[in-house]
């Protein structure tokens, strides 16, 4: 019996800045239908990882396939055309456009060729899936933080992915803000959207994640469900920077 398809596939992914090896022979794949964390303590090379998987830099060494497809030295710009999508921590939205005129952007730079029309009618599908309805014609600069990554989420969606990436969209929010953006994440994944995220907050990782990979040094160092990695000594060791006693309990970033 086959099991799920392979949708993204990094091997042995490496970047060089200088002398400096931020990300070295990184392997894992991400499997249809699965959320997938990446975690590890600060200076582990997370993020550098996301702009190697996203097209932000190009990898020193490696190779990185989408849907099958080799994209190792696409573009920013035809890796979204691929399927590619992400939404990053720090939010940047066009201030003094409206909601809505945010989210028909990422439709319309997503899919070249698309129709206004059409676009628009996208980018109010998604500000209902992602409780950002009421707000659509209000200007973005006047959005909570937690409306911020909502709608963040929606303009990354509005580019119609595949697989989509997310760059610690729980930083800053309230616990209850968090529960409320897990809960977006799985109807993300539940639409048949893939998700990779990079985030610190365990207790998010630990209800959201299907697998786990566990970076430090720019390695990785551990892979598996979230119970098999925070009961590993070696992870353990790299968030505590100390070698873990027997029974050191759940990690907490």
């Amino acid at each position: 019996m086959n099991g799920p398809s392979v949708v993204l596939s990094a091997e042995g992914l490496s970047k060089r800045f200088g002398g400096l090896k931020a990300v070295q022979q990184v392997s894992f794949k991400v499997y249809a239908g699965e959320i997938l964390a990446v975690i590890g303590p600060n200076g582990a090379g997370k993020t550098t990882l996301l702009n190697l998987l996203s097209g932000v830099y190009r990898p020193s060494e490696g190779r990185l396939t989408l849907l099958g497809r080799d994209i190792t030295q696409s573009s920013m710009e035809a890796r979204c055309h691929a399927g590619l999508g992400r939404a990053f921590q720090i939010v940047r939205p066009f201030g003094e456009m409206t909601v809505h005129e945010n989210v028909t952007v990422g439709a319309l730079f997503g899919t070249p060729g698309m129709r206004l029309a059409h676009a628009r009618e996208l980018a109010q599908s998604l500000l209902e899936r992602t409780g950002l309805a009421a707000l659509a014609d209000r200007p973005a600069h006047e959005l909570t933080l937690l409306q911020d990554k909502r709608m963040e989420v929606a303009r990354a969606l509005a580019t119609q992915p595949q697989v989509l990436l997310l760059d610690e969209v729980m930083a800053g929010l309230r616990p209850a803000e968090a529960q409320e953006a897990v809960a977006l994440v799985r109807s993300v994944r539940d639409s048949g959207v893939s998700v990779l995220f990079i985030e610190h907050i365990m207790p998010v990782v630990r209800d959201l994640a299907d697998r786990v990979v566990v970076m430090d040094q720019g390695q990785v160092m551990a892979e598996g469900s979230y119970r098999d990695v925070t009961s590993n000594p070696l992870v353990v060791a790299a968030y505590l920077g100390t070698e873990p006693e027997l029974g050191a309990g759940e990690l907490h970033a």
